[in-house]
């Protein structure tokens, strides 16, 4: 025989095809499509820089944004590592490539500059 919480369904119920348990249901904006988000964004920020309230970069803060950004980054070694490694690696690689493109160009003779004796 079931018992009353397995016959109506209760929290541990698999049945009824809602075994989502990602949390609450969404609700508002996050309910929406992103298209549906993306246009009610840009109406807001249309209406900010129409009324004059928006943000605006000027060169200066751009700049200070940017070295934050970087000395973020560069805080984490290992990763500026495999950006010095791959950076070397690919300039070795250059490297030879033209260290032989300039040897399969070169004329053929002697190793004195070609001279004839």
């Amino acid at each position: 025989m079931a018992t009353s919480k397995e016959s109506s369904g209760g929290k541990g119920a698999t049945s009824g095809g809602n075994a989502q348990k990602s949390g609450p249901a969404k609700r508002g904006f996050a309910a929406m499509d992103q298209n549906q988000q993306r246009e009610i964004a840009s109406k807001g920020g249309q209406a900010a820089h129409q009324k004059g309230t928006a943000h605006e970069f000027d060169s200066e803060e751009a700049r200070r944004a940017g070295q934050k950004g970087g000395e973020a980054v560069s805080r984490d070694r290992e990763h500026m590592a495999d950006i010095g490694r791959k950076g070397g690696e690919s300039r070795q690689s250059a490297n030879r490539a033209a260290a032989a493109a300039a040897a399969a160009n070169a004329p053929k003779g002697n190793r004195q500059g070609n001279k004839e004796e």
